[in-house]
């Protein structure tokens, strides 16, 4: 069965990473655009979001504006202050007058070539939170963690530290993506990924009550393709996913946000 219930709407975010410049960015939103046309895609029960660079982000913004595209925008990372002297940050607020709706906090690559700390995360959640925006909080665990504490300890303590440091009435999503699947072409399983979600979502029940858990959308991301979104989709508790490569290609992020037509109903 879809994972998604009628509360929680769908969402399929590319994460385009360190790629593309302002002209090769605004080509692909136009093929994607078109591309979701000529198969009549509905967007009434899935969200699709792109995450551009954020010299990208004005030239996407213009465009979605423009041709009254049905795509939210969203930025890959943000400051944790909101101005001053931060050489090479990027305000929340300046997100958020570009018009993005979400920005992502605590991606794996953030937390491993930059140091970002559970700490970071939570301040950089709260940056967001503050501008109006809705923060991606990515949380996974390393291939070591996997052989020594298991698949959900390290994404359970990551998100952990963000819950008790917001309320909840604060609107979040969760990102789960396991590291040694990012990019590896191997992802996870589909059963794998759906317990990792669940109890994600029973970690936000039990810190934040039911509304919120039943609110907030998870996603599932690593090595996601439209040969596999399907049987992520199934599961109860996954809600969408957070794509990195495939996002590039307009002809495949397009059928991954059509999962739709690839999941049967049990």
């Amino acid at each position: 069965m879809v994972g998604t219930t009628a509360a929680r709407r769908a969402l399929i975010a590319g994460n385009w990473k360190m790629n593309l410049d302002h002209l090769q960015s605004i080509a692909l939103v136009q093929k994607l655009a078109w591309t979701l046309k000529d198969r009549n895609f509905q967007s009434d029960t899935v969200e699709v979001a792109v995450f551009p660079p954020f010299t990208d982000l004005r030239s996407v913004q213009t465009l979605i504006a423009a041709d009254k595209l049905d795509f939210s925008l969203g930025g890959q990372d943000l400051s944790a202050h909101d101005s001053g002297a931060h050489t090479g940050d990027i305000s929340g607020s300046f997100l958020k007058a570009l018009a993005c709706d979400y920005v992502l906090v605590g991606h794996s690559e953030r937390r491993a070539n930059h140091s970002e700390t559970d700490q970071v995360c939570l301040a950089k959640v709260q940056a967001a939170l503050r501008h109006s925006l809705t923060p991606v909080l990515c949380v996974g665990e390393t291939a070591e963690d996997l052989e020594t504490v298991g698949q959900s300890a390290v994404p359970v303590a990551q998100l952990t530290a963000v819950l008790e440091g917001i309320s909840a009435e604060d609107e979040i999503v969760v990102a789960y993506e396991p590291v040694w699947a990012i990019g590896s072409g191997t992802p996870a399983t589909a059963e794998q990924a759906q317990e990792v979600c669940g109890v994600l979502r029973d970690t936000i029940r039990t810190l934040h009550g039911d509304e919120q858990a039943d609110r907030t959308r998870i996603l599932y991301g690593g090595s996601v393709k439209s040969s596999n979104i399907a049987g992520f989709m199934r599961g109860a508790d996954v809600d969408g996913a957070l794509v990195g490569g495939a996002s590039l290609d307009s002809e495949e992020f397009a059928a991954i946000a059509q999962f739709e037509k690839h999941v049967t109903i049990d």
